[in-house]
């Protein structure tokens, strides 16, 4: 299994609630139609400097991997990919 969490800040000017919101609504139900996807959230973060935190949870390196070209992701992408400035990721296996 591998955990994958990511940290975002989002563009200035942009509503963070709102782009947060808007976020999740279009990443958390990619689980159970994107293969090896187990679970997804999407929070609003509250110190770090970073803006939001993503966490989600993958069978294998092979089913993350996959996730990152998969159509339904690339699609949900175009809803809020306007919005991000900076990301840090970290994954791994447990």
């Amino acid at each position: 299994m591998i955990k994958h969490i990511v940290l975002y800040t989002l563009k200035e000017g942009v509503d963070k609630d709102q782009a947060v919101a808007i976020i999740k609504e279009s990443l958390e139900p990619l689980v159970g139609v994107i293969p090896g996807l187990t679970h997804m959230e999407i929070r609003r973060a509250y110190q770090g400097g970073m803006d939001y935190a993503l966490y989600s949870e993958f069978e294998s390196r092979e089913a993350l991997a996959a996730y990152a070209g998969h159509p339904a992701h690339q699609e949900a992408k175009t809803h809020f990919w306007h919005f991000l400035d900076t990301r840090c990721c970290a994954d791994y296996e447990f």
